[in-house]
């Protein structure tokens, strides 16, 4: 199921991580960052994604000075690698330093609607 639902998941990952890309392009931080977490939020019960975006939110924080963030990340990095696979993601959360990395947050009704249609192959 988890490769499955990998692959199903791809492209909508894939679509924020494009706009996060834009985001950046522009010079809009938060904007990219935002797009980061949607990323995680979609991706985050697939080991590859969830461990990529937190790769990639540690790269935004290190391109943006935030030792913070970056600390987090490293953090989160070695959970999402060793905990995802077993399920012990929190669902919805949106995977910055900003939020506990054990909370369990409300998806937003786009990317619920997307999760789920990557779960079911719709």
């Amino acid at each position: 199921m988890q490769h499955t639902f990998t692959k199903r998941v791809a492209s909508y990952v894939e679509a924020e991580l494009s706009s996060a890309r834009e985001a950046r392009s522009a010079g809009n931080a938060k904007q990219e960052f935002s797009h980061l977490e949607r990323a995680h939020v979609l991706g985050q019960e697939s080991t590859y994604w969830h461990v990529r975006v937190h790769v990639l939110m540690l790269a935004w924080a290190i391109r943006n000075g935030s030792t913070r963030e970056a600390l987090g990340q490293l953090f989160r990095i070695v959970g999402a690698a060793t905990k995802t696979a077993f399920g012990l993601v929190p669902q919805g959360n949106t995977g910055g330093a900003n939020v506990s990395p054990f909370k369990t947050m409300p998806i937003n009704h786009d990317l619920a609607t997307l999760i789920q249609k990557a779960k079911s192959g719709i």
